[in-house]
């Protein structure tokens, strides 16, 4: 399947640094960190959470215990570290998305960077075991072609034209689970616009205002996600 799009550019050195002021916007959350609404939710959702590239479940705990506390059923991937081969990750997902649907409960997947595009591919594969998808700063355009690990997945071997064409051909089965995507224009390590799915019409988009890895801590992230899970 062949897909036009706007030229994207990759996120520039100086863009990457200014992943580094995470301890400030820290300190600008803090009021609403404080702020955030920590009651049960009213439909409670079993979740699966998925890391980006080189992170492992624990770069997702303050999410995860922001959702425990509102009473979802939280579990991350059981595949500890992303080591970033999207297809041998996406088969090791079945395991863990099965004990969910074993029990009846479809769930929602939430991944982050990297994470997300694996839990929307997944979906896209086995749309009957998945409520929903919730993505943060993932790149849906070129793989990791318009993203800072470009040059990692060069000197790995890999062919940054081939896998920009198999992730479009990927295209010609649509995506039949809704999904949210949340972007930001201030990320340094995903070009935002690679983020943007201009051909799934199950695809939301919501932009927020936060560096790639404050996205799993920014409180209204957070608050969108809380509500996104109860949404029908």
């Amino acid at each position: 399947m062949s897909i036009q799009y706007d030229p994207i550019r990759p996120p520039g050195k100086w863009d990457t640094l200014q992943e580094l002021r995470l301890p400030i916007d820290m300190l600008r959350w803090a009021p609403s960190w404080l702020a955030l609404r920590n009651g049960v939710a009213a439909r409670p959702q079993p979740v699966i959470l998925l890391p980006g590239f080189g992170a492992g479940p624990g770069s997702m705990r303050f999410m995860e215990s922001f959702l425990r506390r509102r009473g979802h059923d939280v579990r991350d991937w059981g595949l500890g570290k992303n080591t970033g081969d999207a297809k041998k990750l996406r088969a090791g997902l079945v395991r863990t998305v099965e004990a969910s649907t074993a029990r009846g409960e479809r769930p929602v997947l939430v991944g982050w960077s990297l994470g997300g595009y694996i839990a929307r591919e997944y979906a896209r594969e086995r749309p009957d075991e998945v409520r929903k998808v919730i993505t943060l700063g993932s790149p849906v355009v070129g793989g990791p072609r318009y993203t800072a690990t470009a040059g990692w997945y060069k000197s790995q071997g890999h062919d940054l034209d081939h896998v920009e064409r198999t992730i479009a051909d990927r295209y010609a089965t649509p995506l039949q689970v809704p999904v949210l995507a949340v972007y930001s224009k201030r990320d340094g390590v995903v070009a935002w616009q690679a983020c943007i799915d201009r051909w799934s019409p199950n695809v939301r988009h919501v932009e927020v205002n936060e560096t790639h890895v404050g996205l799993g801590f920014a409180p209204r992230v957070l608050s969108i996600i809380a509500e996104e899970l109860e949404r029908a």
